[in-house]
C-alpha cells in the first residue's frame, strides 16, 4: 500500500466508522498523545529506563501506526498529499544532506 491507499483508506474508515473527522486541534492533540505513547515505550524499552510491569506488553508497532492513522487524519482533513509531500522531502533532504552526514564523525 502506498500513501495515497493509505490516505484513502482512513478516509474510507472515518467516514464508514468514524462518522466524521475530529476537528484538526483534537486531531493535534490526539498525535501528541499518540507520541507520547511511542516515547515511552522506546525510552524503557531502548532507553536507561526501567521498564513497568504495565508496559511491558505494549506493542510498539501498534502505537507507531496510531500515530500513522493520526497523520493520516490531519493529511486528509487539510487537503495534504502525502505522497507528494513525502516525495518533495525525502528530495530535499537527499539534496541538504548527503554530504553533511558522510562527513559526520560521529557516524563513522
Amino acid at each position: 500500500m502506498d500513501l495515497q491507499d493509505a490516505q484513502k483508506q482512513v478516509d474510507d474508515w472515518i467516514k464508514t466508522h468514524g462518522v466524521r473527522y475530529f476537528n484538526e486541534l483534537t486531531n493535534m492533540a490526539q498525535l501528541t498523545e499518540e507520541v507520547g505513547e511511542v516515547a515511552r515505550i522506546i525510552a524503557r524499552r531502548y532507553g536507561e529506563q526501567s521498564e513497568k510491569e504495565s508496559d511491558k506488553n505494549k506493542d510498539l508497532g501498534e502505537e507507531l501506526a496510531d500515530v500513522l492513522f493520526v497523520v493520516l487524519c490531519l493529511a486528509n482533513q487539510t487537503g495534504i498529499d502525502l505522497k507528494d509531500a513525502f516525495e518533495k522531502k525525502l528530495d530535499l533532504k537527499t539534496k541538504r544532506d548527503h554530504e553533511r552526514h558522510h562527513n559526520n564523525l560521529k557516524l563513522k
